[in-house]
């Protein structure tokens, strides 16, 4: 092969690279037209980077149009992602975390997705110790956990354990405070969800832990479908929270808050990273698939994750109130908190 077919070769390769990675990019933004392209959406700010890495070999090598449409692309997505965590799009509604009042009494709920063979439970029992959370909402609840669990029975003497239909287990509640009288804890859809309604201080706040599965190809979406009725019947004030293993611009998130009248708050700080990379990493590479909703009188204040305890999900601490009853979360927008800094 001659050095002109190498350099057209060359040539072709740059411009084909930027092209590829386009595709996928454009696709996630439409989500709502089927779940394999939500599944896109979930890799965006990954995939606009990527894109206007992959154009400068093409820049360098004459395509300029080319190259400064792949460039704009991927800046373009990037900062519609970021805009959207400050202004939400397409009918999804945000909560921003508020100041702590001075004369309301604030509460404390830790979400986890524990990992179901996590083997240092011993981390994540420190870490509740510490923080002394008043309600603690897990996922991955295998066998073993809720022998580990039953070490802090007496701190938490509430609590809903859903079946187990898997070895990697369903969802849960821990609680300090007692459940509203006559009520008991509920599971839907094979623990995927568990809700409980709880008392505090007199006032009757549901809480609910959510897992949803894989996205497509896996049964996300159909998950989805078979929660809407459970979500629509959570109390007039509610919190959840819960590894939805989708980010906060997708599909399934907005099908979320739509089915149960909830509005968003965190869920922007990368949460998740695979094992088999450093923790440190998460901050860059991660991806922000645990989330915590409000609805009705519940206020957030901060949403701040917290250090590793072994999972491949880091902890959101969540501090909350229970503010007036029917302030329209559409007039708020999203402020995020992660170890007391702004992050997106």
């Amino acid at each position: 092969m001659d050095k002109r077919c190498s350099l057209e070769l060359l040539r072709l390769v740059a411009l084909a690279m930027p092209v590829a990675l386009s595709l996928p990019l454009v696709a996630g933004f439409f989500g709502g037209w089927h779940p394999c392209f939500d599944t896109l959406a979930h890799f965006r700010m990954h995939l606009a980077v990527a894109t206007a890495i992959s154009a400068l070999p093409a820049l360098l090598l004459g395509f300029w149009k080319e190259a400064g449409l792949s460039v704009a692309l991927g800046l373009g997505a990037f900062l519609t992602t970021v805009n959207f965590l400050t202004t939400p799009l397409f009918g999804q509604v945000n909560a921003a975390a508020e100041p702590e009042p001075q004369t309301q009494a604030t509460y404390r709920l830790l979400h986890v997705n524990t990992r179901f063979d996590n083997a240092t439970p011993e981390k994540l029992l420190s870490l509740i110790g510490r923080t002394r959370p008043d309600i603690v909402a897990l996922n991955e609840v295998s066998t073993s956990w809720v022998k580990h669990l039953q070490r802090i029975s007496a701190a938490y003497p509430y609590s809903v354990f859903c079946d187990p239909q898997s070895r990697i287990g369903p969802a849960a509640i821990l609680s300090r405070r007692p459940f509203a009288a006559g009520t008991e804890g509920a599971c839907f859809e094979g623990g995927a969800m568990a809700t409980a309604e709880i008392d505090l201080g007199g006032r009757t706040v549901t809480v609910a832990a959510l897992h949803l599965k894989w996205p497509w190809p896996f049964g996300q979406a159909g998950q989805i479908d078979r929660l809407a009725g459970p979500l629509s019947r959570l109390g007039g004030s509610a919190l959840a929270a819960g590894d939805l293993n989708a980010t906060p611009w997708s599909n399934a998130v907005a099908r979320i808050a739509h089915a149960g009248g909830l509005a968003r708050v965190g869920g922007s700080t990368p949460t998740w990273l695979s094992r088999r990379l450093p923790v440190f990493w998460r901050q860059w590479i991660g991806l922000p698939i645990d989330h915590v909703f409000r609805k009705g009188g519940v206020t957030v204040h901060s949403v701040n994750t917290q250090e590793d305890v072994g999972s491949d999900h880091a902890p959101l601490l969540v501090e909350f109130s229970l503010g007036p009853v029917g302030v329209p979360a559409e007039e708020r927008s999203v402020t995020v908190l992660n170890d007391h800094r702004v992050s997106f």
